[in-house]
């Protein structure tokens, strides 16, 4: 070293910080990657995501690579820094030392770590792919003490029960997914968010949740009168109708209008042979959850299905359509209500609320937050918790919002006013 002028070891002093701030940049860069967007570049054939994903498939041999070269250059940088603050203050070598010391490590902080970490923590990709065409060279070449140090340091690890071979590949679970899709912004439109949303809602969600209730079940009783039947089937507004004898639970099947229409037309339908274009029943155990169901509807080459209980009692009726509206939304052809028209607003910031509608379709219109676990709508909701049939005018708060019964029907809750909790909040407030 005494032969080597102090201006060529301020030279090389240069290359090795310039080298620590590659490879302080390059591990930040690897680790810092969008994992799912390097596999889809790698399936594009991007040719740096190629290099990228091979060298991140042993992160334990590219951590080892990186920090192997980071010390070795940071090491012989602090020995030629202190032969430079010793040349430098000759008359008090330990003040040279303590020069050379510290303004080594502010240089190294500010232009081999801070500095190139941050720009890699920004621009991964831009600083990981060209610096993958160097360390997989290095790594072929250092590869005995690469492979030492992770003998040693997986040694270790194993002592302290890690196990360095667990690898979850980055799978998602559908809470995380759904974090991703909610941070999209302006990369996903927001109609589409809500779609993907709600096929990962599919899995909560059951055919109790939006099946159409027993008793607003659209049947035709095969035993009433002819007269009755046929007109019935003319003014019916559905294109598949169920058919029972005398009681919902001892239905026959469903017919479709079409084929009764072509009947009536060729002056060929009676009881015999609308009993023969009656589709066999297919029934759906209670519970069954929207994603399960879909599929099911998908390998059976089924649209409707009714939903029996544990005894076999028919609960509803659920459609393929049904399903289809809770990822798209409601289609503009359906003959039933919509929640829209069962929630009027009021002037004064009120809202009235049909007690057949269904609590769920309730709070993802209103953003409110009734209890879903158990009944399913609004009247039902309310008798859950009064645990008696009440009279009209009553008032109860249910999850903050004040409802008050303003009709009752046959025992039925057939009105609500329901006061959203912001304005309730304000009123305890004044």
């Amino acid at each position: 070293m005494d032969d080597i002028s102090t201006g060529t070891l301020f030279g090389l002093l240069t290359i090795l910080i310039l080298m620590s701030a590659y490879f302080s940049s390059s591990e930040t860069g690897m680790m810092s990657l969008n994992r799912y967007r390097l596999k889809h570049l790698v399936k594009n054939n991007h040719t740096g995501a190629k290099r990228v994903e091979k060298l991140l498939n042993r992160p334990d041999r590219l951590i080892g690579l990186i920090l192997i070269g980071n010390n070795l250059v940071n090491i012989l940088a602090s020995s030629i820094a202190t032969i430079i603050g010793m040349r430098l203050f000759a008359e008090n070598e330990a003040l040279g030392l303590a020069v050379s010391t510290g303004l080594l490590t502010i240089v190294i902080l500010i232009f081999a770590e801070v500095t190139p970490k941050t720009l890699a923590a920004l621009h991964p990709e831009k600083v990981a792919f060209p610096s993958s065409l160097l360390l997989r060279p290095m790594l072929t070449l250092f590869y005995p003490l690469v492979w030492l140090v992770n003998i040693i340091s997986n040694g270790l690890l194993r002592l302290l029960r890690v196990n360095i071979h667990h690898n979850d590949n980055g799978a998602l679970n559908s809470e995380e997914l759904r974090t991703i899709v909610h941070e999209a912004g302006a990369m996903i439109p927001q109609r589409h968010q809500d779609m993907l949303i709600s096929i990962l809602d599919l899995e909560k969600v059951t055919v109790d949740d939006i099946m159409v209730p027993r008793n607003e079940i659209i049947a035709i009783d095969i035993n009433d009168d002819w007269e009755i039947l046929l007109r019935q089937l003319r003014n019916i507004s559905h294109t598949r109708v169920l058919l029972y004898r005398d009681t919902i639970d001892d239905a026959v099947g469903f017919v479709h209008t079409r084929d009764a229409l072509r009947l009536l037309l060729k002056e060929q339908l009676d009881k015999t042979t609308l009993l023969r274009a009656v589709k066999e029943l297919y029934f759906i155990p209670e519970a069954t959850p929207l994603n399960v169901q879909l599929l099911k509807f998908q390998r059976k080459k089924e649209r409707i299905g009714l939903i029996v209980d544990e005894y076999g009692d028919i609960q509803g009726l659920v459609t393929l359509e049904d399903i289809l509206e809770e990822i798209v939304g409601d289609f503009t052809t359906t003959m039933a209500p919509t929640v829209s028209e069962e929630i009027e607003p009021q002037s004064d910031g009120s809202y009235i609320i049909d007690g057949t509608a269904n609590v769920r379709d309730i709070n993802k219109e209103m953003n409110w937050h009734f209890p879903t676990k158990g009944p399913k709508t609004l009247n039902g909701l309310i008798l859950e918790y009064l645990e008696e049939i009440p009279e009209a005018n009553i008032s109860l708060i249910i999850e903050g919002h004040p409802l008050e019964v303003l009709e009752i029907e046959n025992n039925v809750i057939r009105r609500v006013r329901v006061q959203p909790v912001e304005k309730n909040k304000t009123q305890i407030a004044h």
